[in-house]
């Protein structure tokens, strides 16, 4: 049988040490690369157990969210004694998923209410330890995460000291875990910090403190740890089936035992055998479909739920202070938090059935919006083109199998080992992946009989990839080594940490004076060419891996993670050889990823509710642009037609590269172009990318021009704020404009004599 590495060439990470053939034993195959997945791994690997991690598509790929629960039972030969492991379920309505959460790194505020309130000791043992695993998570990566202050309005003068008690409560219970004191504010002190809230009725508000990380990047350094440490680690690569061999159980019974799986790389369809003492069912959503795999008689135990959130400007609230609204109008909780430099808000909780593609509903971002347009000024409009990306994680909430009431949501962790030996872990919540890989292990240890040689974890305060010589000053000499602008140097820097030199040594020069190197992807965003070879080098595999796990664009902003995709395409083509067959696949597969899984169809699909409310002057004006621009009097506006009108104002049509025109015409200089600010610049490059995609913003049925009763739409949209701006709208009113002028009027020619 041919050797098959887990870290072969085209699974892109270069490992210290040699790569690990799948042919040898495995101490632990830990199947699942999600943070809870990861962090097993590196539990594993570190105690000193050859350890196998394999991940059926990329890590933090899943879709899972919010809530987590481990199922845990410790069994011997064929009888099975339960061990219960409290931890914490998800604290607040927010997406716990490894790449599509709510970004917060929190204890549970609700819990510690409901432990003092019920005098509950066990929901108080949860918040305990959720709040070491915070602090925990904020030493161990001090590039990827950080204390985000969040405010939590009062409208009400009896609320006041009652969430100030809660609130300092749940300081006292962090002890010296505590990340900084909460603390009252007054009510223009609150309107100082969030001038966008509402101040009508606003009697104060109180700032509490929790962590906020870079999801998808956290489960990755995790992975990368692992892999630094000496576990064999691969993405794409998922388990057909279980392997199993015939054993005698001390009791004298007979029965069968994992001793490991069959998987199959998904990038070249080849199956193989690994061999492996213990296999760990990290899978997320998806655990039902390997417990099935041991045992087909076994009932599903994953209730999903989805949550959706949705991305805003960066207006919509302060760089450095989230908001938390606890009462909605249905009862849930929502987030309005600033994350890379946008806003997040959500979430929803929705039942639902599992699948790989997730997808937004109108009616959760409709849900959500007004939420937010409840908590804000009247002065801020909230509108629903506004909403730059949307995107669904699913909840996986857990019934215990061990409890005979089997419609009951387990609301602990806990690990369940099956007859066979699959270790399962049902769930999980990102602030205690760590404590949860702890208990994972432990009973792994004990059920399968495993000889580590640390019998007892290492993980709590060992540092992340990219943590060891990390200081926050660290961006500074990227920019005087390398010539990179400050804010590219400040996001590698709390991207890779101490890894961003070897990021900026794979940039390319800019050909201009400053910055010296560090081609940027899309000129409204920090994310430069390196990065994607950087990627290439480390696990990513696909276009979509890039825009929605590795630059977190597909999540900040759809339309522009879709202009950047061709530049994508084109690097990573050159890193892994890929044919204009290949590259045409991957185009097409972002964009389906972004049309579906980010908000894009929806987005559409609302516009085209929009009714045409315009009035009779409104219409007649949006006509005569219509036929400034159709003026062959055909009925339709065609690409011809928009490269006509941009060459009347001075333009050249063109293919080239236009990153430097934006740059210069960017007048605004706040890193995004109007097509005001573009036209304005004479004698400059239109590619013709562009051009197409000014097309399409209009081009409802895709048919590659657009008819009158598709503008009117557009207009309407504009006009209720469904969308909230358009560059093909600028440009018809710039032909009209023309059109006008070129009339000479009776009066100026002289009475026409």
């Amino acid at each position: 049988m041919a050797t098959h590495h887990l870290m072969t060439a085209h699974h892109g990470y270069t490992s210290p040490h040699d790569n690990t053939s799948l042919q040898l034993e495995f101490d632990v195959l830990v199947v699942g690369g999600g943070a809870t997945g990861s962090g097993c791994a590196l539990d594993a690997v570190s105690r000193g157990l050859k350890t196998a991690l394999v991940e059926r598509e990329d890590f933090s790929s899943g879709t899972s969210s919010r809530c987590c629960v481990v199922l845990c039972c410790v069994c011997t030969s064929s009888t099975c004694c339960v061990v219960l492991c409290v931890h914490l379920l998800q604290v607040l309505c927010c997406v716990c998923t490894s790449s599509r959460s709510t970004k917060l790194i929190h204890g549970g505020v609700r819990y510690l209410q409901k432990a003092i309130l019920g005098l509950d000791y066990e929901q108080y043992k949860m918040v305990k330890e959720a709040l070491h695993e915070r602090a925990n998570l904020l030493d161990i990566a001090p590039h990827l995460s950080y204390p985000l202050p969040i405010m939590l309005p009062v409208y009400k003068w009896w609320q006041l000291p009652y969430f100030w008690m809660g609130i300092k409560m749940y300081d006292f219970v962090a002890g010296n875990k505590c990340v900084k004191s909460s603390y009252a504010i007054s009510k223009a002190r609150a309107l100082e910090l969030f001038p966008m809230l509402k101040s009508d009725k606003l009697v104060g508000g109180l700032v509490y403190y929790d962590g906020q990380h870079n999801d998808a990047r956290m489960n990755l350094a995790i992975a990368l740890t692992a892999t630094r440490l000496g576990a064999a680690t691969a993405n794409y690569t998922s388990v057909v089936r279980l392997l199993k061999k015939p054993v005698v159980f001390p009791d004298g019974s007979t029965g069968e035992k994992i001793c490991g799986a069959r998987c199959r790389d998904e990038t070249t369809g080849k199956e193989f055998d690994v061999k492996a003492k213990c296999v760990i069912n990290a899978t997320g959503p998806f655990t039902d479909e390997l417990r099935q795999m041991d045992d087909k008689t076994l009932k599903s135990i994953c209730a999903p739920s989805m949550g959706v959130h949705i991305t805003l400007p960066d207006y919509y609230s302060p760089e450095q202070m989230g908001l938390l609204d606890p009462n909605t109008s249905d009862g849930r909780v929502i987030f309005f938090l600033p994350w890379e430099g946008r806003t997040i808000a959500g979430t929803t909780d929705t039942p639902c059935k599992v699948t790989n593609n997730p997808a937004p509903t109108e009616d959760d971002i409709q849900f959500i919006l007004q939420e937010v347009k409840n908590y804000l000024s009247p002065d801020v409009e909230v509108r629903r083109g506004d909403v730059l990306s949307a995107w669904s994680g699913i909840r996986p909430l857990v019934q215990d199998p061990n409890k005979t009431d089997t419609q009951s949501i387990a609301r602990n962790h806990v690990v369940h080992c099956s007859p066979s030996g699959l270790v399962t872990v049902a769930g999980g919540k990102w602030t205690t992946y760590r404590s949860m890989a702890v208990d994972t292990l432990d009973a792994a240890i004990q059920h399968c009989e495993l000889d580590p040689l640390h019998p007892t974890s290492q993980t709590d305060g060992l540092l992340l990839e990219g943590a060891h010589t990390w200081t926050p000053t660290m961006f500074i000499r990227l920019v005087q080594d390398f010539g990179l602008e400050s804010e590219v140097a400040r996001h590698l820097s709390h991207t890779y940490g101490d890894r961003a030199f070897s990021v900026a040594k794979l940039a390319n020069m800019t050909g201009q004076r400053w910055p010296i190197v560090g081609r940027r992807l899309h000129s409204a965003f920090p994310y430069i060419d390196a990065e994607v070879r950087y990627a290439c080098r480390e696990y990513a595999v696909t276009a979509v891996d890039i825009i929605a796990r590795r630059l977190r664009l597909a999540f900040l902003n759809a339309q522009a993670a879709e202009e950047s995709l061709p530049t994508i395409v084109s690097i990573m083509a050159e890193e892994h050889k890929w044919s204009d067959k290949e590259k045409k696949r991957q185009l097409e597969m972002a964009r389906e990823f972004l049309q579906r899984e980010m908000g894009q169809n929806v987005n559409r699909a609302s516009r085209e509710k929009i009714p045409i409310n315009l009035t009779k002057s409104e219409i007649s004006d949006y006509v005569k642009r219509f036929n400034s621009l159709d003026t062959d009097k055909k009925g339709y506006i065609s690409l011809n037609d928009l490269r006509r009108s941009l060459e009347s104002h001075g333009e050249v049509s063109s293919k080239e590269d236009f990153s430097n025109l934006f740059n210069e015409v960017d007048t605004r200089t706040h890193g995004q172009v109007e097509f005001s600010e573009f036209v304005q610049t004479r004698g400059q490059v239109v590619p013709g990318e562009q051009l197409h995609e000014i097309l399409k913003e209009i081009d409802m049925n895709l048919n590659g021009q657009v008819e009158l009763e598709e503008y009117l739409q557009m207009m309407a949209a504009l006009k209720s704020g469904s969308i909230s701006h358009s560059r093909f709208a600028q440009l018809a009113q710039m032909a009209e404009e023309d059109a006008r002028k070129k009339i000479i009027s009776v009066e100026r020619s002289g009475g026409g004599v």
